[in-house]
């Protein structure tokens, strides 16, 4: 759903350009298929696979830093939920430099280039067949779980192609793709065209829509608050006292906390509500709280950055969070850029560092699972009940198609400190329960209510 957006800094201090040397020129990023032509105030940006060159966007440098650092920004529709994006180009010298998309964690490498790829600016035919072929050509190049899931791809492409036909209608064409990546159940495989959108999900769980959320809230208030959430950040986080000092949070998404989705207001509010929630009488002394139910279950995603910043007001000692790596060979899937690794740093701020209680489901994606990856770090660690989460950590990577359509795959692994990752399966709890669905019905939440008894069967 949310993706940080879609495609949503943690890395600084290192020196900048020399001085003298201009940041114009091109440059190809490492992974992500994607390359930068500089030209004064201007960033052009293409995206590239072996078949095309297809411009994407331009971006305005809005202003130099101290440091030497180029912001750009970009005020149109970048993503398919409409986010303005924000690129900072940090200079390394004359033939490298690190690009930091705005509000995502990790930043990218570009390397300086002769020249553009052959076919770049130049129109891009958008017929039916071509745009089919850039379509199946971004898969294999960035894609990178072809072989985890058991689907052959090229397989595909033979079945598919012959199918292509220069006057099928929109809906026959989107049905077509939607048709070849439907069976990856990867959710954050999206296409995007007038009137139409695909989403891809796992089987068996369930989509969290903004009707299903406001659903499951008015069940959690009525059932096991038994009164109203005290609400933050545009609803998206609930919090209430329960009994015996046992804290209850929601947290519905790491996204929408304020109307312009701006990473920076977002991180106030975050921030503010935090402050809120883990007074010092709930965090320290004779009152403090004995146990936090911590509800994600409904968490979608958003910007790992907010998952960051909510960790840290959950911990007093610093943990290994993930490193993070994406494709970068497009025809070796088994190569990756160097791997970026995060830390959790306990906050300055007021902090709970008592027991968690997580409820976890297969409608938790994204942001919300690489939060909960990053606690499976902390001392204590959570206790996990529900069910697996729904397995999907990269960020999007999105990209527009000739025929003007946009479509969205994940590019990105995001490990563990063995160097695994929960794709497709999704992190498991440790205590499975139902969660929603039928329960619904019967007045039941068998996870919230097995968290207040592991919280009862700890202090007795």
């Amino acid at each position: 759903m949310l993706v940080a957006a879609l495609s949503m800094g943690l890395f600084g201090g290192v020196a900048s350009a020399a001085p003298g040397v201009s940041s114009d020129g091109v440059w190809r990023m490492d992974g992500y298929g994607t390359v930068l032509s500089i030209v004064g105030d201007t960033m052009s940006v293409y995206q590239t696979t072996k078949i095309s060159c297809l411009h994407y966007q331009d971006l305005t440098r809005q202003r130099t830093e101290p440091n030497g650092d180029l912001r750009f920004v970009h005020s149109g529709t970048t993503s398919p939920e409409g986010k303005v994006k924000i690129q900072t180009f940090s200079p390394r010298g004359r033939d490298r430099a690190r690009l930091q998309p705005d509000g995502l964690v990790g930043d990218r490498g570009l390397v300086r280039v002769p020249a553009l790829p052959p076919g770049c600016g130049q129109p891009v035919p958008s017929d039916r067949l071509s745009t089919f072929d850039v379509f199946w050509q971004t898969f294999p190049e960035q894609y990178p779980f072809f072989a985890a899931k058991g689907y052959d791809w090229q397989r595909a492409r033979d079945i598919y192609r012959p199918q292509v036909k220069p006057d099928m209608s929109d809906d026959d064409f989107f049905q077509l793709l939607t048709q070849m990546i439907e069976p990856l159940h990867d959710a954050h495989t999206r296409i995007m065209a007038p009137g139409r959108n695909f989403v891809g999900f796992r089987p068996n769980t369930i989509l969290p829509t903004p009707p299903y959320n406001q659903q499951i809230q008015d069940f959690i208030e009525r059932r096991d608050i038994g009164g109203k959430l005290t609400r933050y950040a545009n609803g998206i986080i609930g919090y209430a006292d329960l009994p015996d000092k046992i804290g209850y949070l929601r947290i519905a998404a790491f996204a929408g906390f304020t109307d312009t989705e701006d990473p920076a207001e977002m991180a106030t509010v975050l921030d503010n509500a935090l402050d809120d929630i883990l007074t010092p009488a709930r965090t320290s002394g004779p009152g403090k709280l004995r146990g936090l139910v911590l509800d994600l279950r409904f968490n979608g995603g958003g910007l790992d950055s907010l998952g960051q910043r909510l960790a840290s007001r959950l911990t007093d000692k610093p943990f290994f969070a993930y490193s993070k790596r994406a494709r970068d060979c497009v025809d070796d899937p088994s190569r990756f850029t160097k791997p970026q690794d995060f830390t959790i740093t306990p906050s300055a701020k007021s902090k709970y560092t008592g027991p968690i209680a997580l409820l976890t489901s297969g409608s938790q994606g994204s942001a919300g699972e690489t939060f909960t990856q990053a606690m499976t770090q902390r001392t204590p660690a959570p206790l996990r009940i529900g069910e697996n989460t729904q397995g999907v950590f990269s960020d999007m990577l999105v990209r527009e198609l000739p025929n003007g359509w946009i479509f969205a795959l994940p590019n990105e692994e995001y490990l563990t400190a063995t160097g695994r990752t929960y794709d497709g399966a999704g992190i498991p709890p440790h205590i499975r329960t139902p969660v929603f669905g039928a329960e619904l019905a019967q007045g039941k939440d068998s996870a919230f209510d097995r968290a207040l008894a592991e919280f009862r069967r700890q202090r007795s």
